[in-house]
């Protein structure tokens, strides 16, 4: 779903461009990228057994020379060296894991904004997230002795089949396609949460108490973010800022 609502933002956007899809996994973005016209695509795996699954769909459907694997840090130089110079579209799709811990964070962050640095003056970058954002530590531990945990948040706003715009500058796209429907997965619900939190208050004969915080969203040296909202997921876009203009292209 999240796919196919990505292509049909940037429809157009794909002919004859040079793309990277970082986290690539099987390469279902970068592949689709090929399919709709790039000319040069860089899917970005680490993982070198999804790598060869990678390279055996490249070869399945024939776009060897367009499509190459970079079996790399996705967070790491060498991705940087492999990435079409300029690229119109970059797009990255994080573990979730990765993007809660609010550790592993910043290092996503500087990542995504390097390779915002890289787009054309017409290019757009896109971050996949959980949604709601924002992390969750555990401040106090009544009874346990324990007085610091970091754990993914536990409330849900009603994100549902809405759309949400965040930041100053927005990105001006022309919305076609169904955006109606609901992703599921890897965001645990409330009800799982606070499960789990009454299983190991009940374990360790305590009450634990939480601080959660907002993740900023803001990206250095880019225009956004435009973020759409689907259930448990979300996509959001940027440009990069271009020197002596205020003004995004469609």
């Amino acid at each position: 779903m999240v796919k196919e609502a990505l292509f049909n933002l940037l429809r157009g956007h794909f002919e004859d461009v040079g793309v990277i899809d970082v986290f690539a996994g099987s390469g279902s973005v970068g592949l689709e990228a090929a399919s709709q016209g790039a000319s040069r695509v860089v899917c970005v795996e680490r993982d070198r057994r999804m790598a060869r699954t990678l390279e055996d769909n490249i070869e399945m459907l024939g776009c060897e020379d367009r499509v190459e694997v970079a079996v790399c840090d996705a967070l790491g130089p060498a991705t940087l060296a492999r990435c079409p110079k300029p690229a119109h579209i970059v797009f990255m799709d994080p573990p979730y894991a990765m993007v809660w811990d609010h550790d592993d964070w910043p290092r996503v962050k500087k990542q995504f904004e390097r390779l915002i640095g890289m787009l054309d003056e017409t290019g757009y970058a896109i971050i996949r997230t959980p949604w709601p954002f924002y992390h969750r530590e555990l401040i106090e531990d009544e009874g346990s002795g324990v007085d610091s945990k970091k754990a993914p948040g536990s409330a849900r706003q009603d994100a549902q089949h809405t759309e949400m715009i965040d930041g100053e500058e927005m990105v001006e796209i022309d919305l076609d396609g169904d955006w109606e429907g609901e992703i599921g997965g890897d965001f645990p619900s409330d009800a799982e949460l606070e499960g789990m939190d009454a299983d190991a208050d009940s374990k360790d004969g305590g009450k634990r108490k939480y601080r959660t915080w907002d993740i900023s969203l803001e990206m250095e040296g880019a225009h956004g973010p435009e973020t759409h909202v689907y259930g448990s997921t979300a996509i959001h876009l940027y440009m990069r800022k271009v020197e002596g203009s205020d003004s995004s292209a469609d």
